[in-house]
């Protein structure tokens, strides 16, 4: 087998979508042409779980031009663009995905990408990292059954030992991949991708705040302006989420947050902060984005206001607290694509969109192409990185030197017509001296 997708005969329809990312991703099409020219990474095995979106059908277009051998698989059930999917098996890529997927076939998924016994992992949530590592450790769990069933018979310890070194795209992965560091747990090195400036500063503020209200928007089509918007966590998604809720004109903004410098930063930004559990009983649209567990909880949904709206923005579906809605709701009907109600036992209604999983990627289509031409820059830049550096990381999670992450921005701005200044040598040299005073 070499792919496994909802429908192949979606293939065009994918390559008109690629394409149409490629011509707003001129930063990563330059990496590729000179991909196409020195081939880094030929022979190169790289198996990837990220969202299977046109634009990382991109990023994986560039590794196979450096050389590589790419097995995609997805990072959530529900983000996989099934015609982008399609366009990359038909191209010859491993492709296991399709959008709406249960447990067992993720994790199906997850096991084919190890059995094609990748040196460069790629990951989105650090799944494929960690279901590794569980299997090189002999840890058991549901997960490690169902990925076992496509992983095959093999020695994942000797696998395990051959991988050069992995990449994370997302701040909830390289959370639990320092996790695994700090407990001496984690068997290769970890190039963390999130920690770019090119990559946090425009892709988490500027991508996750305009696609997580066109998620919120495609779902509901309902107005923002006049409304009472609740933020959970005031990172740099929740920044974005926050800023772009002001520009459509909510009445009030308001963020919770358990970090006081961030709470702080979020007052100096002009937003309101108070608890959740006051916030949610004048809320209209909640947005969580905390990358922690029930940061709303069954509690706050009860004292919420007859048709307040749940959105998560999270990489993960714990945010919320859909298990304890589930369980007490005394009625739920799905009334949208990606909204369903639930009636709770007081009368009011709740609406909870896209299962409470990432409502950018399951309602919409994710990150605008501009924004993740930065972001993957830094993939394609991080696996070459790794690839050179091979056996001469040291265990643990790096950030991508800074030499490539500046370059990533300089060539934005170069495809962007935008040009500045250089420092003069007199600069340099003052700047690197210590004698001058007042």
């Amino acid at each position: 087998m070499t792919y496994k997708v909802k429908d192949i005969s979606l293939a065009e329809k994918g390559r008109l979508l690629i394409e149409w990312a490629e011509r707003h991703m001129p930063v990563l099409m330059k990496i590729r042409e000179r991909f196409t020219r020195e081939k880094p990474l030929d022979g190169i095995r790289i198996s990837a779980s990220l969202h299977v979106t046109k634009e990382t059908a991109v990023l994986v277009r560039t590794l196979v031009a450096g050389g590589a051998t790419v097995t995609l698989v997805p990072s959530n059930p529900l983000s996989t663009q099934d015609e982008v999917a399609a366009a990359l098996a038909e191209d010859g890529i491993y492709v296991y995905a399709w959008k709406g997927m249960n447990e067992r076939e993720y994790y199906n998924a997850i096991g084919f990408a190890i059995s094609q016994e990748p040196v460069v992992t790629m990951d989105d949530g650090a799944d494929l990292t960690v279901t590794l590592h569980k299997l090189a450790l002999g840890v058991k769990s549901n997960e490690v059954n169902y990925a076992l069933e496509t992983a095959g018979d093999r020695d994942f310890a000797k696998l395990i030992s051959s991988v050069y070194g992995g990449t994370e795209e997302t701040t909830t992965g390289v959370i639990r991949l320092r996790a695994m560091a700090r407990e001496g747990t984690l068997r290769y090195p970890i190039i963390a991708v999130n920690d770019s400036y090119t990559k946090y500063l425009f892709d988490n503020r500027y991508g996750t705040g305009q696609s997580t209200w066109d998620g919120i928007l495609r779902a509901t089509n309902i107005l923002v302006a006049g409304k009472v918007v609740v933020v959970a966590g005031y990172g740099w998604v929740g920044r974005g989420i926050a800023m772009r809720a002001k520009g459509l004109g909510a009445r009030r903004v308001i963020v919770t947050e358990v970090n006081p410098v961030r709470a702080l930063e979020a007052v100096f930004d002009g937003f309101e902060v108070m608890p959740m559990s006051e916030a949610a009983e004048i809320g209209d649209i909640f947005i969580t984005a905390t990358g922690d567990i029930n940061a709303i909880t069954l509690d706050h949904i009860l004292k919420m206001k007859d048709g307040a709206v749940l959105a998560n923005a999270g990489h993960f579906n714990v945010e919320i607290d859909v298990a304890g809605l589930e369980r007490v709701a005394a009625e739920k009907r799905k009334i949208r694509d990606y909204v369903v109600e639930y009636r709770l036992p007081n009368g009011k209604r709740v609406y909870l969109l896209a299962e409470g999983r990432l409502v950018n990627l399951v309602a919409a289509e994710g990150h605008p192409s501009e924004v993740m031409d930065m972001s993957f820059s830094n993939q394609a830049l991080a696996v070459e990185y790794i690839v050179k550096n091979r056996g001469k990381l040291q265990l643990g999670v790096h950030k991508l030197p800074d030499e490539l992450d500046m370059e990533v921005a300089r060539l934005k701005l170069e495809t962007m017509g935008i040009r500045i200044d250089q420092l003069t040598e007199e600069q340099r040299r003052y700047i690197s001296s210590w004698g001058l005073g007042t």
